[in-house]
Formats: C-alpha cells, sequence, structure tokens
C-alpha cells in the first residue's frame, strides 16, 4: 500500500496573492492576466492509497529584474542598441523568446525581456547590484539560473556573485559568461541569433546568449543576490534573466528533454532531469522512472540508484512511438520514492526526419557514445610537417600556417616565418615545393592506431584536409591537391581507418576538414577576414586569392587544382559527402565556417546514418551554430561544468598542431600534465581532443610516443573514473587548504580524483563536501592493492560536513600523477 500525505492541483486564479495565500505557488504568469500554479492540500492517512499523487510540473519562479537594467542589447537596426562598447547589438527576439521564454536544456522558465523599444533599457551589465528573492515562496529554492553573455569576442568572463540567506550566511557562486558571438561559432549558447548588428551595418555570425545554474544548499533561505563588479572590465558580463527552481519537500521532476538520440534502432531517449529538494538521500535500490502518454510506450525504464539532497541527475529513458501531434505525458518514479507522477504538457515525442531548417536541426545533439568517450587522437598531418617550423616559446605560432604566416602577412608574423622561409629556403621556393617531401615512407597505420589505444584513447580525428587544400584523402574529380597524386601517392585517411578497424575496432574514427582554402582562386567569392582589416592589420583571412612571393612579387602555383564553377557546390559539398560517405566516419570535425554547404550535408548525412543504425556527431565550427553538437574551445578548459558538451582541443606541442621542429623536447606535454588536464576536463562534461604532429615521413616525435604510453598506463588502470560518467551537480572541484579535487560519477559509483598527492593527517584524508556516502558504502582507493575497503566516517553537518577516510601513506606511494577513491554505493 502506498501511502499519501497530500495532493496537487493545477488551478488557476485570478490574483497570484490568492493562490499563495492557500498553500500554493505561481510558476507562470499568462497574458491574460491570470496566474496558474500548483496547489497542495494535505490529506489524512489512507486517503488515495492506491492511485499515484499527479501533479504538473514547471516550478520555475522568473524575478523581476527590471530595476537594475542599465543597457540596451536589442535594437531593429544598426546603432539603435549599444550592448558593447564597439555600439554592437542583437536583432530584436522573436515571439518565441518573450515575454517567457522556456530553456531548451534545463526547462527553466524566464521573463525574458526582448525588445523593450526606442531608448529603453532591456539587460544589467553586472556592476554589484543585489537583487532581493521574495521571501513568499513555497517550497525550498533549489537553483537559481541565469541567462548571461559576455560582450568581447574570444573573451570568457567571470566573477563571484554572492548569495545571502536568511540565516546571515552567505556562499559565492562562480558566475560565467562566455562571449556573445564568434566567427568560429566555438561556443553554443541557450539563444541563438541568426545575426548581430554592427555599428553601421549587419554581421552575419550568430550572437548568442548563454545559461548558468547554480545549485543551492539545502535547509536554508535565499534572502538576496549580489553580482559581480565588473562593470570597468574590458570584458564585461551581461544578466538578462534569473530565475528561481522551487522543490517540494523530496524527489521532483524538473524537465522532460525529448531527445533525437536514441538507446537502439527506434528506441528514442527522453532525457528527465531529477532533483532532490528534500532531506533524505534517494538509495539502497533506488527509483524507476517511466513515462507514459497516448501514442507511445516505454520499453526501457530509467534508473536512478542515488540522489542526495541538493543533487541534480538527469535519466534517460527509452521510449517507442511517435504520436501525431504534442501529448500530455506523466512521469512515473517507483521505488524508494513511490507513486510519485509528475504531468508534462505539449511533449513532440517521436523522431523524426532532418531537414535543412535551422530549427530541425538544432535538436541534434552528441550522442551518447561520444559523451563517454572522454579522450579522444586529433592528427595534423599534411604537407606542412615538410616545413615543420613554427619557432618556439614564447614566439610560437601553430607550425601549420605556415604557408599562410610567410606569404599572406609577414607583418603580423611575430614569429618570423618571412625571415626563417628566406633564409632556409630562398626567394624563389613556393609552398608548393613542399609536395616531393611529402613522403610518408615510416607511416605504420597500425602502429598509430596501436598507441592510440595504449594512450586509453576511444577515438582519434585526423586532419583530412587543413586550410592549404592539400587532402590526404582521394577528393575524386574535386582536386587533384591531394596525396593520392603528389608526394606519397596513397590514401593516407583509407591507410589509417582500415588499421583502425583491423587492429582496433573499438577506436571511433573522425575527419578534420577545413571548409575555405586560403588560396584556391575558386574561393575569390566566398574570401573574407576573420576582423575588420582596417582596423585589425595582419588579420587571419582566407581571400580565395592566388598567393604572392612574399620576396618576389610572382604568383605562388596551386598545385593539382581543378577549376570549378561554384566551390561551395562543386568541392566543398562533395568532399564532405566522401569524407561522410566513403569514410562513414564518426566525426565530422570542421573548422574555419564562413561560406558553408553545412545545412544540406548535416541533414542527408544525418538522415543516412540514422537508417543505417549509426549516431554520428558535428562540431561548431562547421559555420551553423544550430547544427553544432559540441562546442570547442582551442588550448583552453573551462573553470567549472558545463551543461553543454565540449571538447577542449589542445597540442602536445605547447602552442602548435603541426610538427614544429623547433619545439625542444622538454617543452612537450608530459603525463602527469595530459592526466591532469584530462582529469580537469571531465569534471566538467568535457572531452579531451589532443594533438600529434608527425613528421612528413610519418614517424611521431618520440616525447609525445613517451607521454601517451606513460599516461595511458594509468588511463587504462582508472577508466571507470573517467568514461562513461558523468559531472556532479554540486561541484566540480575543491582547490582550496592543500586540496586540488575534481568529481565525476556513475549511477553505481562516486569518484573523487585528486591531482596532489592527499595529504594524510592523524591517519586520515579529509574531503571538506557534503558527498553522496551513505552507511553501508564501499571505499577504495582504485587500482591499487591494499587500498580496499578503506574505513571512512562522515564529519559535521550542513557546510560543515566532510568525509574522513582513513589511509596511510604507504598505500597512497603505490600510485602517482592523479589518486582516486571510489565511494561504491551499497
Amino acid at each position: 500500500m502506498r501511502l499519501y500525505f497530500g495532493v496537487a492541483f493545477v488551478v488557476t486564479f485570478t490574483n497570484a496573492d490568492t493562490l499563495r495565500m492557500i498553500g500554493g505557488y505561481t510558476h507562470t504568469h499568462r497574458n491574460d492576466g491570470f496566474a496558474q500554479g500548483i496547489a497542495v492540500f494535505v490529506l489524512p492517512p489512507g486517503v488515495l492509497s492506491h492511485s499515484r499523487c499527479s501533479c504538473w510540473a514547471k516550478q520555475s519562479i522568473p524575478l523581476d529584474i527590471s530595476a537594475i537594467f542599465n543597457n540596451k542589447a536589442f535594437g531593429t537596426y544598426p546603432g539603435e542598441a549599444s550592448f558593447d562598447r564597439l555600439n554592437q547589438s542583437y536583432p530584436a527576439p522573436g515571439a518565441e523568446h518573450t515575454p517567457y521564454y522556456t530553456s531548451h536544456t534545463t526547462g527553466i522558465v524566464y521573463s525574458f525581456p526582448g525588445y523593450t523599444g526606442a531608448g529603453k533599457q532591456d539587460n544589467a551589465v553586472c556592476a554589484g547590484q543585489t537583487i532581493p528573492i521574495p521571501q513568499n515562496i513555497s517550497g525550498h529554492i533549489f537553483s537559481v539560473s541565469f541567462l548571461v553573455a559576455g560582450d568581447r569576442e574570444f573573451a570568457t568572463v567571470a566573477g563571484q556573485a554572492t548569495f545571502e540567506y536568511t540565516d546571515d550566511s552567505t556562499a559565492s557562486y562562480e558566475l560565467r559568461s562566455l562571449n556573445w558571438f564568434s566567427w568560429l561559432t566555438l561556443n553554443k549558447g541557450e539563444i541563438v541569433f541568426p545575426f548581430r548588428f554592427v555599428e553601421s551595418g549587419v554581421n552575419w555570425n550568430t550572437s548568442h546568449v548563454f545559461e548558468r545554474t547554480a545549485p543551492l544548499p539545502p535547509g536554508k533561505t535565499l534572502r538576496s543576490i549580489t553580482l559581480p563588479d565588473l562593470s570597468a572590465n574590458d570584458a564585461r558580463m551581461h544578466l538578462f534573466a534569473v530565475s528561481l527552481w522551487v522543490g517540494g519537500s523530496s524527489v521532483t521532476v524538473q524537465a522532460v528533454r525529448p531527445t533525437q538520440k536514441w538507446l537502439e534502432p527506434g528506441e528514442q531517449i527522453v532525457e528527465v532531469t531529477i532533483n532532490n529538494s528534500g532531506e533524505e538521500c534517494v538509495a539502497g535500490s533506488g527509483v524507476k522512472l517511466t513515462l507514459i502518454g497516448h501514442g507511445f510506450a516505454t520499453v526501457t525504464p530509467g534508473r536512478l540508484k542515488r540522489l542526495c539532497p541538493g543533487d541534480q541527475r538527469v535519466v534517460k529513458i527509452g521510449v517507442r512511438g511517435s504520436p501525431d501531434a504534442p501529448v500530455d505525458v506523466e512521469v512515473i518514479i517507483d521505488g524508494e520514492v513511490s507513486g510519485l507522477a509528475t504531468r508534462f504538457s505539449n511533449v513532440t515525442i517521436g523522431l523524426d526526419d532532418w531537414s535543412p531548417e535551422l530549427d530541425n536541426l538544432a535538436r541534434h545533439e552528441a550522442p551518447d557514445w561520444f559523451d563517454g568517450a572522454k579522450f579522444g587522437i586529433f592528427i595534423h598531418w599534411g604537407v606542412y610537417a615538410v616545413t615543420g617550423w613554427g619557432n618556439s616559446t614564447p614566439h610560437e605560432s601553430y607550425a601549420e600556417w605556415f604557408w599562410w604566416y610567410s606569404t599572406h602577412h609577414p607583418q603580423a608574423d611575430p614569429s618570423d616565418f618571412y625571415d626563417y622561409r628566406l633564409r632556409t629556403y630562398g626567394e624563389e621556393w613556393a609552398y608548393d615545393d613542399t609536395f616531393p617531401h611529402f613522403t610518408a615512407s615510416q607511416f605504420d597505420p597500425k602502429t598509430w592506431v596501436d598507441l592510440f589505444a595504449e594512450a586509453g584513447a576511444q577515438y582519434f580525428v585526423i586532419t583530412s584536409k587543413h586550410h592549404d587544400g592539400f587532402a590526404i584523402f582521394d577528393t575524386k574529380e574535386t582536386s587533384n591537391r591531394s596525396s593520392t597524386q603528389y608526394g606519397p601517392k596513397l590514401d593516407l585517411v583509407q591507410e589509417l581507418f582500415d588499421a583502425a578497424a583491423t587492429y582496433q575496432p573499438s577506436l571511433r574514427r573522425g575527419t578534420y576538414f577545413s571548409l575555405p582554402e586560403w588560396f584556391n582562386p575558386d574561393f575569390g567569392p566566398y574570401g573574407f577576414d576573420q576582423l575588420p582589416a582596417d582596423s585589425v592589420p595582419g588579420t587571419n583571412s582566407w581571400p580565395g586569392v592566388p598567393a604572392l612571393s612574399p620576396y618576389t612579387g610572382a604568383v605562388e602555383p596551386y598545385t593539382g587544382h581543378v577549376p570549378v564553377e561554384d566551390f561551395l557546390a562543386d568541392v566543398m559539398l562533395p568532399q564532405m559527402k566522401i569524407l561522410a560517405d566513403d569514410y562513414e566516419i564518426d566525426i565530422m570535425w570542421c573548422d574555419i565556417g564562413a561560406a558553408n554547404v553545412t545545412a544540406k550535408f548535416a541533414a542527408e548525412w544525418w538522415n543516412a546514418t540514422r537508417a543505417a543504425g549509426r549516431q554520428v556527431a558535428i562540431n561548431s565550427r562547421c559555420g551553423v551554430a544550430q547544427a553544432a553538437d559540441f562546442d570547442t574551445p582551442e588550448y583552453a578548459t573551462f573553470a567549472s561544468a558545463q551543461a553543454r558538451k565540449w571538447e577542449s582541443n589542445m597540442g602536445m606541442d605547447p602552442y602548435s598542431y603541426g610538427y614544429n621542429a623547433a619545439t625542444p623536447d622538454e617543452a612537450y606535454m608530459n603525463a602527469s600534465t595530459l592526466i591532469r588536464t584530462l582529469v580537469d576536463v571531465v569534471s566538467k562534461n568535457g572531452n579531451l581532443l589532443l594533438d600529434i604532429g608527425p613528421r612528413a615521413d610519418g614517424t611521431i616525435v618520440q616525447p609525445e610516443v613517451n607521454t601517451l604510453q606513460e599516461a595511458g598506463r594509468w588511463i587504462r588502470a582508472h577508466g571507470e573514473a573517467l568514461f562513461n560518467t558523468t559531472y556532479w551537480f554540486v561541484q566540480s572541484e575543491i582547490i582550496a587548504g592543500g586540496l586540488d579535487v575534481r568529481f565525476t560519477q556513475t549511477n553505481d559509483a562516486f569518484y573523487l580524483l585528486f591531482l596532489e598527492k592527499p595529504i594524510v593527517e592523524n591517519g586520515v584524508v579529509r574531503v571538506p563536501a557534503s558527498l553522496p556516502i551513505l552507511e553501508g558504502d564501499e571505499v577504495s582507493l582504485l587500482a591499487i592493492e591494499g587500498g580496499e575497503d578503506l574505513a571512512w566516517n562522515v564529519s559535521g553537518e550542513g557546510a560543515q560536513k566532510a568525509l574522513n577516510i582513513e589511509v596511510n601513506d604507504v598505500v597512497l606511494d603505490e600510485d602517482e600523477f592523479c589518486w582516486v577513491f571510489e565511494i561504491k554505493y551499497s
């Protein structure tokens, strides 16, 4: 028998205060002046004992922050608004964004200002303002969510917001935002606009607003939020909206999000976000989640074994069916939390065909295998390995850019490619003279893929064609500028893929593909500068005109060029299709964006791979933000977890992807740095794509080999704490008091990853955090003999809570690089 203490109704009142007075709270203010919310009434024991208590979801409470607005972000024409210091602005949002916007990621509802009229402000530059929190809210405020944006390209803005509680305690939260636009679309926002207004025109790079969510501690009542003061920074942070998520007294369902991913062909994944707003952990056998509704059925229930107060998890449920229209669905939770049903309206269930429309493409996302893979190898290999030079730190630049730096913009050349080229090759030398020397004579694809697997990598991405236009795959009739026609006269991509399929079939395979080519004359109609050339001398550019010798002015050849009518239709799209279809890639890793055919390509590729039962991914640099499955920061990581999937790409060389002979052996990334970087990235919902730059003969520099082998031994031994894990909603890290710790988790275990050897005091290692550990759980030092079943206890309460693990230095000395404690749930 199931006993219920109350029942919840969806009710509508003409006055929101009336709803609050009878014990409910408002979650939506409707345009007709009505307020809709949840009213909970207490029932005597035994009533409704054989029925589930059912309530509508959407417990967001948007705050009115218009009183602190001090900036105008949205305009209807160039110059009307000045979001940044360059008099640039967003276009006016559409009706789908205002006056209320529901996050596609979290289900949080925001009061979003949008275009407020001529001269009327619509956002706040963070300048230390304090936002009061209404104190008549029924229920516990589980989290606070923000819509924010930084106002300078390539800049990440961060500052400490302060949460003040009614018990006079405070806590800091890193309020962080990415840049509002980027020509590469390195990061995709929660809200994406098709362009931005510059001072006197339109720039067709997308602009973005980002979402951040801060968890709040259980048992405390939020009184106010004080924003960081970043108003004097070169890059400022703008706040558009704040919303609270209010939970009940136990587990609540925040959002139901149908995806276009599947567990088995035809079995759609629906993601359900669950919060624990109560005082007890979900434990033991945990809970089972199912969905019910018209026209579909749950075939694989979701499972959740552990969820403690203040924590959030996303649970995957497999369903089959495709209702003709959006339907009402109920999330049923059974097990440790019995009889809870939460209803969501107008949910679109079903796996649909892909089309080039942007709204359609935006539903695609990185598949689960990519999320779980965590570690991949990037390979930059082409004729630029012949020159193999990018200077050395601190003046190093990308060696694969040798042609551009030495030819096109010597005035923007801090690494002095211009003089190096002259003294090394002379005035008459041209870049295409490298072709015969790109021999691949020592290339052993089996050795490569075995090394990747030995390193613990789960996938690799190889440069099929860089900006110089030289391809290392069979480009067929689109071009003869390739390794099949010159140099080794081999299809090098196919050689590597065949070796992977034969010797390391578990490795997923991807190709890097430069959309434009610097000096291909057929790219001329689409040529562009990354930044305004008149304001930034030497800005990166893809001009689409022949390169000229910087010494003689002679036109350099474009060897193997096949003239075409249209570069996009006759070169770019066919080559992308060749890679996707003939090589059966798992990842299309584009670069540069700009003019593109990505929408057409993606729709056709995704339809074909779905029909074949394959799930594939496209990165964020293909020129269409809506088609970006994951973000791609370069030589960078984040300071906190990102809800959106991301992948940091960086070289083992300190600042080059292609082979750079000027880099000394000791400058290459060592095993300790590799492991620390990987652990940090994984703990924040990222993957690490680590680059190697082989020489022209196909050999890999020994320091890179040594590091991959050494790090690989640790990665493979500790893989369960990395692969197929997810981040912890509560916090990503502890970096204080001699601790440098990250966290990951699975459904069965929680992991503490120490990036420095743990300090033992009085026979224990102390971790000051409210971890999801309960009596009966087993704590072990992962992969270390003698580290099994360690004694432990929890001390303190609330913010003073800590896990104390009994361990000694003798056992700790058995590991290196990173020490991993596993909490295995009972």
